[in-house]
């Protein structure tokens, strides 16, 4: 553990129900963990400690970065300030970010009549997309690959922004089309 003084940046993201805390701290190697209530932050006791803050409905860490999704009675004012202050304590702690029998989703290879389309997929969401999406405050993550539609489940700042469509349709669809043929559409699980 780096003996550097924890530092939380708040930044704002394309969705007005979330914020996203960047910090000087490598939380997973890659991708994100996403628990969408205090219930299934169970296997991160990060989660469950700034779940106890009013007002949040929604965590996800990320590799540098935890993105907050406000509940309808929460307050910006007091998630931006305390937000910050659970984190820094809880990194300060030395505390482990995750159970130790949890392990976030390892990358995954396609078996079956589609596997080179999904696994080709996966390559460019992980290595093109994921990445930008990640700057937002968001993940995506790939659901399956049936009858040339792409199925993706959008989490952090992406699950309920209002420019996700667009997201899906102008960059993510339109992306693949242009390296997978046999995509015909992309949609939101």
């Amino acid at each position: 553990m780096s003996n550097e003084l924890v530092t939380v940046t708040l930044e704002f993201t394309p969705n007005p129900n979330t914020l996203k805390f960047v910090v000087n701290r490598t939380f997973l190697d890659r991708g994100a963990a996403n628990f969408t209530d205090s219930n299934k932050a169970s296997v991160s006791p990060l989660a469950q400690s700034i779940f106890k803050i009013k007002g949040i409905a929604g965590v996800m860490i990320g590799t540098n970065f935890i993105t907050i999704t406000k509940s309808n009675d929460g307050d910006w004012d007091v998630i931006a300030e305390e937000v910050p202050k659970c984190v820094e304590n809880f990194v300060a702690s030395g505390s482990p970010y995750f159970s130790p029998d949890w392990s976030p989703n390892a990358p995954v290879s396609s078996t079956g009549e589609n596997a080179d389309i999904e696994n080709k997929i996966r390559e460019i969401l992980d290595n093109e997309i994921r990445p930008a999406v990640a700057m937002d405050g968001g993940d995506i993550v790939f659901g399956r690959f049936e009858d040339g539609i792409v199925y993706l489940h959008l989490q952090g700042a992406c699950s309920s922004c209002p420019s996700s469509i667009a997201t899906l349709k102008m960059g993510v669809e339109t992306r693949l089309k242009e390296v997978i043929p046999q995509v015909k559409e992309v949609v939101q699980v």
